[in-house]
């Protein structure tokens, strides 16, 4: 069964087409990689399925759940935005942490401000507190960052501060992990740490969309393989199926940068 169904999803901004019907669905656990050039897209659609756009037009829906519907009016309330949110965790290519907080604080930050919206949260406040600390520090060793949770953002590379990402996001409990180019501000010799750490994500069935220009992570991790050109997902299949029996043209010619590397 999908956990997630996108239905024909439509975004412009001002008169330019950026999305042009959209569709796909993700099974549980099954780890999505969206490839292209830059300006086919891919970000857009990441960020209208995390609301942080809102399609023009479509249908999004999470575990049977509609969370978005053009025809709805009633999808589209600001206050249920939020809530929606929460079904996706989202890892930028800038890290985003807060310059302020330690790798610990970074983490738990997010999980705090939900917590004081319960109803017993004044009664159990100190309870609370020591659960979110705890799970903060059991994702940030996940993550190989034990003996760096109480450093700054200033104090940590480029890799550990995406690491640092990553586990904010987890400490949510997403139903789908979302990646806009995770590697993308990181030196080379960087990058790896940020893919093993995904890699091993995978292997424990995250379930994972991933936008990437890391076309071996693409094709050796993922177990499906979107293509997207012009805004329009011209293929999409399994990663052999892309990268080995692709039918399109366009989908040969960008593959074939990669492939003669």
């Amino acid at each position: 069964m999908a956990i997630l169904e996108v239905e024909h999803i439509c975004k412009s901004f001002e008169r330019t087409e950026v999305l042009k019907d959209i569709s796909f669905s993700l099974e549980e656990g099954q780890v999505l990689s969206i490839i292209g050039s830059s300006g086919s897209g891919k970000t857009t659609l990441l960020r209208c399925l995390n609301f942080l756009e809102r399609p023009d037009s479509g249908v999004i829906r999470v575990c049977q759940e509609t969370l978005f519907d053009s025809n709805n009016p009633a999808s589209m309330q600001e206050s249920e935005i939020r809530k929606k949110r929460l079904h996706f965790g989202l890892v930028f290519q800038s890290f985003n942490l807060f310059p302020q907080y330690t790798a610990l604080e970074n983490v738990m930050l997010a999980k705090e401000l939900l917590a004081k919206e319960q109803a017993d949260y004044k009664s159990r406040k100190k309870e609370i507190h020591e659960e979110i600390r705890i799970l903060a520090e059991e994702l940030l060793s996940q993550m190989g960052l034990a003996d760096r949770m109480n450093n700054y953002p200033h104090q940590l590379s480029g890799g550990q501060c995406q690491r640092v990402a990553i586990a904010r996001a987890l400490a949510l409990k997403p139903d789908i992990l979302c990646f806009d180019e995770p590697t993308s501000a990181l030196d080379p010799e960087l990058t790896g740490e940020v893919l093993r750490v995904m890699k091993e994500l995978a292997e424990q069935k995250t379930t994972m969309i991933i936008v990437t220009h890391e076309m071996a992570f693409a094709r050796d991790v993922a177990s499906h393989v979107i293509f997207m050109d012009d805004g329009y997902i011209l293929e999409q299949g399994t990663p052999k199926q892309v990268f080995e029996h692709s039918h399109e043209e366009r989908t040969k010619q960008f593959l074939s940068r990669f492939t003669q590397g």
